[in-house]
């Protein structure tokens, strides 16, 4: 089973308002051919209306929409030929596996034996061959989330809509169905626009990722450019844990209080900038292995062991904080002083991120 060709995607100046509220404002994104995208976001920033605007189902203010080359944005959601799966499933509770799955190829006037196929084929797609029959509240959570996959992708659709499927599921399972999802993604080559609000599911799954914020596109970059270079204290808040330190650029040089800070790309721009710093980055040096790091000195103020980390909180001379993480094995804890002592951490230059304090 394989879909048709995929499909790129341009929105143009999409604008949706409820009242005085703006949900979605004069949004431009290009999805391209076979993209596994995901837009991610907190709860009202707007994802889950850009997702539906996409589907057909909530109707825009202004704008425009191609799939391909076709203006859809008028469009009934029958029409537009995409798959979607929601969050709730929303499978037909009194029919059948195979009768849920084979709908929308009913719906499209496909005969009986070509359904029955196209049916096996997709249960066999996801791990379910052999499940035709079983009622629907025979079946976990994790297996209704396979049906609702098959269902979208039996009628091969070049473009695939999923509205946080896997948030009702437990870690465990969400985890091993991120990479099944994306397996199939792999295999099928169709265009997929995901929306979640868990930064590691976009991390796992995505080609790229467009983080939205107050209704518009934050930043439209690969995960780990976004992860390693935010745009904003907003994108780097919400992708990972960060520490922020103030730093002002002047002609050029960056300086910590008195302190030089070395980045690589450091803006131009003379003013108040953030030192951003994530906890994996930073390193315990001794007086020895300071070349190529910004450092920094302190006291550990506290420690808390979080499983297979351990994250330390050093309190800098200045009145900072900065949170790092070690491994919390033998070789790890042993790099870790006492609480009383300073101790010297390093920022590799390579890994130093500033970012314009208004964005």
């Amino acid at each position: 089973m394989a879909s048709g060709s995929a499909l790129d995607i341009h929105v143009r100046q999409v604008t949706k308002s409820y009242g005085a509220i703006v949900v979605l404002d004069r949004v431009d994104l290009d999805v391209r051919p076979g993209e596994f995208l995901t837009l991610l976001g907190p709860s009202g920033s707007g994802k889950t209306t850009l997702l539906m605007v996409l589907a057909g189902f909530t109707r825009p203010d202004s704008g425009s929409i191609l799939f391909g080359e076709r203006e859809v944005i008028r469009l009934a959601p029958h029409k537009r030929d995409l798959g979607m799966v929601f969050q709730n499933y929303a499978l037909f509770p009194h029919m059948d596996v195979a009768t849920n799955i084979g709908f929308p190829l009913r719906l499209r006037g496909v005969n009986s034996a070509d359904i029955a196929k196209r049916v096996e084929a997709a249960l066999e797609m996801v791990q379910l061959g052999g499940y035709g029959t079983r009622g629907v509240h025979e079946l976990s959570g994790g297996q209704r989330q396979r049906v609702a996959l098959a269902r979208a992708l039996v009628f091969e659709p070049r473009i695939i809509l999923m509205d946080e499927p896997l948030s009702a599921l437990d870690k465990q399972l969400r985890e091993l169905m991120q990479l099944e999802l994306r397996r199939l993604h792999e295999k099928l080559g169709t265009t997929t626009i995901y929306v979640t609000h868990d930064q590691r599911e976009a991390l796992t799954m995505s080609d790229r990722i467009a983080v939205i914020n107050n209704g518009k596109v934050a930043q439209l970059d690969t995960p780990q450019h976004i992860y390693s270079k935010p745009k904003s204290r907003f994108v780097a808040e919400f992708i990972g844990e960060s520490t922020f330190l103030n730093v002002t650029v002047t002609d050029g040089v960056c300086r910590y209080h008195d302190q030089v800070i070395k980045a690589d790309g450091a803006p131009v721009q003379n003013g108040p900038c953030l030192l951003m710093i994530r906890p994996e980055q930073v390193l315990i040096l001794d007086s020895a292995a300071q070349e190529g790091m910004n450092c920094f000195s302190g006291r550990i103020a506290s420690r808390v062991f979080q499983g297979d980390t351990v994250r330390l909180e050093v309190q800098l001379s200045r009145g900072d904080a900065i949170t790092l993480r070690i491994a919390a094995n033998s070789a790890g804890l042993a790099a870790v002083p006492s609480d009383s002592e300073t101790i010297t951490l390093g920022l590799p230059i390579a890994d130093t991120t500033l970012l314009l304090e208004e964005v």
